[in-house]
């Protein structure tokens, strides 16, 4: 459990730094259209940087790292190999930014396309570091260190914060460059903070005797690359569908790809710190275990876990939506952010902690698959999810707007759920379950939501905010 609580709190402090960033942020650009573009041209890398450096690696990496022989050998083909891959994209997002920017906001005019273009194109370079630290970071969870893997984002969203507090708020398209050549600096801190971490693990002389003695290890590279893909995808479902969100939000008004980012922003760290930092210190364990064949003592992990996850991500999920307007207020209502947007934020937000449980123990569950060296399943389990996602955007978009947007992606999290407990197997689920437990949660959430209520009447929380 130390790798828990390590990857709690480092995930705390990263998400508490992103959340001033993000406060600042929507002081200094509001919810509009140079807000909307930042967005837009950071999405991609984000994107990039959750699936990479929050366990896709790791997963698919890690047990091949564990059953290969030559494992310096192994990590070092591993990554001349993707490393090569990354930067031929990052060079083709460079050349094609336009092209790019349009694939990523559909609903951009072309002069819009042509101002984001730009920023899309530079931000995307991010790609290529984020490869490096979580090529790092796999390496380290397999030491049991997780000290630099868990605190290192909070290095990115200090510079970004730094780039906002020195860039000439007037001019908004300067901001965005500032914001621009914060995430690559902030990238820069985090790779150095990783090497540092490497000192005293002898890695880096089984990567430097990897480089020297040229062994036969086409097996094991031919087991990462079956796993890497399916791994990738089979990990991203949250993210591409907040993806998935932004790319049809840019057809609505200016600010929709704002509100939507805000609201996932705040649903992104409960399940950060809950369910990301316990899959993350717990995947090695459980990798360890199913390669003993002990089958038994990966169980015992997974049902304590998921208890766990269940309680924090419950409560997280109920008071969230209970208070989504005064969170939002709290943080982002000042300047140019003003109340019409706290509202509609707080709508979205509202819908997105639907989907919070879901999503969170779909994380768990997927855990076994990757250890069991069944990626290929778990991508296919987020493709079916991520279908249903769309499909429900579409029903919904209409009647809802933008709100349909947050609605469906919480829908498919739970069809993403129902298919993760379907093939773990339904028998092995109600084994986990404890009747003590089911009553301790119900009444945990009953006193919660008494307790909120209460808080709500004392302040006279509909007119707190006017």
């Amino acid at each position: 459990m130390r790798g828990v609580f390590t990857n709690s709190a480092g995930i705390l402090v990263s998400r508490v730094a992103g959340f001033i960033r993000d406060f600042t942020t929507a002081s200094i650009l509001g919810a509009g259209v140079y807000s909307d573009i930042f967005i837009v041209a950071f999405k991609l890398p984000n994107l990039f940087r959750s699936v990479f450096a929050e366990g896709a690696f790791t997963q698919a990496f890690l047990p091949s790292f564990a059953a290969a022989r030559y494992k310096g050998a192994f990590s070092v083909r591993v990554f001349f190999g993707l490393f090569c891959v990354v930067l031929f994209i990052s060079a083709l997002a460079s050349f094609f930014s336009e092209a790019l920017t349009q694939a990523i906001a559909w609903g951009f005019d072309e002069r819009t396309v042509k101002i984001a273009a730009p920023y899309v194109a530079v931000n995307f370079w991010y790609l290529d570091i984020v490869f490096l630290f979580s090529f790092l970071t796999a390496l380290l969870h397999y030491r049991k260190s997780f000290v630099a893997p868990a605190f290192s984002t909070a290095l990115l969203n200090v510079s970004m914060i730094f780039a906002l507090l020195l860039a000439p708020i007037e001019r908004k398209d300067v901001v965005l460059w500032y914001l621009t050549f914060g995430v690559l600096i902030g990238g820069v801190l985090q790779l150095l903070l990783h090497i540092v971490a490497l000192k005293g693990k002898r890695l880096i002389p089984m990567l430097i005797g990897g480089v020297r003695k040229k062994r036969e290890i086409k097996a094991d590279t031919n087991r990462f690359r079956r796993a890497f893909m399916p791994a990738v995808f089979g990990s991203s479902a949250v993210h591409i569908s907040a993806f998935i969100d932004t790319v049809l939000a840019s057809f609505f008004a200016a600010g929709s790809i704002s509100y939507l980012f805000y609201a996932n922003r705040i649903f992104q760290l409960p399940l950060a710190i809950f369910a990301i930092a316990f899959s993350m210190a717990l995947f090695p364990a459980i990798a360890k275990a199913v390669k003993r064949r002990d089958e038994e003592g990966s169980l015992k992990l997974l049902t304590k876990c998921f208890w766990l996850l269940l309680f924090l991500l419950s409560l997280s999920a109920l008071g969230g939506a209970l208070l989504s307007e005064g969170i939002i207020w709290l943080l982002f209502e000042r300047k140019e952010f003003a109340r019409i947007d706290t509202i509609r934020c707080a709508e979205i937000l509202t819908l997105y902690m639907i989907g919070l449980i879901p999503f969170g123990l779909s994380r768990l569950f997927s855990l076994w698959f990757y250890s069991h060296h069944a990626q290929a399943l778990a991508a296919k389990i987020s493709a079916i999810s991520l279908g249903c996602n769309a499909i429900f955007s579409l029903l919904l978009i209409a009647p809802l707007g933008v709100k349909g947007l947050a609605l469906s992606g919480s829908l498919g999290g739970a069809v993403l759920l129902a298919l993760n407990i379907r093939h773990f197997g339904w028998q092995r689920v109600l084994g986990m379950i404890r009747l003590k437990l089911v009553v301790a949660l119900l009444v945990a959430l009953a006193f919660e939501a008494l307790a909120i209520e209460g808080f709500k009447l004392a302040v006279g929380y509909q007119g707190f905010f006017e």
